[in-house]
């Protein structure tokens, strides 16, 4: 082989340290010269990963991606005509700040229709992506010191944006025995006088998992009993759900006013390269971020607003399709995972990742390579199975790896193939 993947993993170099490395050599960065705030963040892995698949698959391999969190359908037709005509009307110039405000008005039409929930367009902040959101809520409200609490298993970039407020995160710790969801006595457990924020998302990346109405009831009660506390609830995978209606923390009088909904078009209307996320809570949160957000980047897309309004009060058949192929894919999945011995799996309610624990690999061997943690397992399963995936380490589940099912059934099955075989070589 051309590519020396194998001394990396001979010398354990994570690929996190990789993605940096290119960084730097690429822009011939100095440390000295970049500044503390960017030299405390981490690489995403994710998007490490799938560089360096795209990379690989440049180089002739056959790699199978199974790395990045992108629904791999089309936008449905309508909303792209929706923005074409966008195009035509002229709708080519800066945008208001907190968006549109038709935008901002079928957001809160969404927000009745699906979770029954009154709002209104002033409480609307719509961004470029949801992940702008959570970090104009962030910025707006921690201070240095703050300590804002997150569930483990979390997405990648909730620390790092915690981070960039300067706040501290306090992680919570919840297995794949308690279906990758913390309790309540956990959470009250965690809780001190420097807590500000509380920071989760159900549909979960990169679990799948989903809390249930009674579930986020005995949450809510907790946060009942701590009214200096926000509570961001990041919905972004809403629409990916198996199981039935979703549950939004939100739902619960008493700390409605303390709730930050995020949520966007990303993944539920397969418009990841539209960029249109949002944040919905209280008044005095939603003029915060727009504060803030007018000072980086202003308005968002003018185009992909108006785009963005056919996906959600417009024909919603497309999602109904997407979600029966993401549970036929799900099962699969979970089925093959299950059969491979010393894998463990949980069997996701939404979205569409799946997070194994492969802790019986490690201390294994190929008899050449030494699987020392779930990293050099990603590794392996990339140079030896040609299938790519992220550890699970970035996102606080060591011992686990996450796989995204958003490819075709075709791919799974190829990829599980390869997986399993590998790991049977490990001994």
């Amino acid at each position: 082989m051309n590519f020396n993947l194998c001394s990396f993993i001979a010398t354990k170099v994570k690929i996190v340290t990789l993605a940096t490395s290119i960084f730097k050599a690429t822009y011939k960065m100095k440390v000295d010269q970049v500044s503390k705030r960017l030299q405390v963040l981490a690489i995403s892995e994710t998007l490490a990963m799938a560089q360096k698949s795209r990379e690989l698959r440049s180089q002739g391999f056959d790699i199978i991606d199974l790395s990045l969190g992108e629904p791999d359908f089309n936008t449905p037709e309508h909303i792209k005509e929706a923005g074409v005509e966008a195009i035509r009307q002229n709708f080519t110039h800066y945008s208001p700040v907190p968006g549109y405000l038709d935008l901002r008005q079928a957001i809160v039409t969404k927000m009745k229709r699906d979770s029954g929930l009154d709002f209104t367009a002033d409480q609307v902040v719509v961004s470029n992506g949801a992940k702008q959101s959570i970090g104009n809520v962030l910025l707006s409200t921690v201070d240095p010191g703050d300590e804002v609490i997150m569930p483990a298993p979390y997405w990648v970039s909730y620390p790092e944006i915690i981070k960039m407020a300067e706040g501290k995160a306090v992680v919570v710790n919840a297995g794949i025995e308690q279906n990758f969801k913390i309790t309540a006595g956990q959470l009250e457990a965690a809780i001190t006088p420097k807590t500000r924020a509380f920071l989760f998302s159900s549909p979960s990346n990169p679990t799948g998992e989903i809390y249930s109405r009674s579930e986020l009831s005995e949450l809510a009660a907790v946060f009942e009993k701590h009214p200096q506390i926000l509570i961001i609830s990041d919905e972004i995978y809403e629409c990916i759900n198996y199981d039935g209606k979703h549950q939004s923390i939100t739902q619960f009088e008493p700390i409605r006013d303390r709730v930050a909904i995020i949520n966007g078009v990303s993944k539920g209307y397969a418009m990841t390269g539209w960029r249109i996320g949002y944040m919905v809570g209280p008044l005095w949160l939603a003029i915060a971020c727009q504060k803030l957000q007018g000072h980086y980047t202003s308005g968002a897309s003018s185009i992909a607003q108006k785009a963005s309004i056919a996906g959600l009060i417009g024909d919603q058949s497309a999602i109904k399709i997407m979600v029966a192929e993401f549970k036929s894919r799900r099962d699969l999945v979970v089925k093959r995972l299950s059969a491979i011995p010393g894998v463990r799996t949980n069997n996701p309610p939404g979205a569409f990742y799946v997070l194994p624990d492969v802790t019986a690999f490690i201390g294994k061997s190929d008899g050449q390579t030494l699987i020392a943690s779930e990293t050099d397992l990603v590794l392996y399963l990339l140079h030896e199975a040609h299938v790519a995936m992220v550890s699970g380490s970035a996102f606080g589940a060591p011992g686990c790896i996450r796989i995204s099912f958003s490819t075709s059934q075709e791919n799974i099955n190829k990829a599980i193939d390869r997986i399993a075989g590998a790991l049977s070589r490990l001994k």
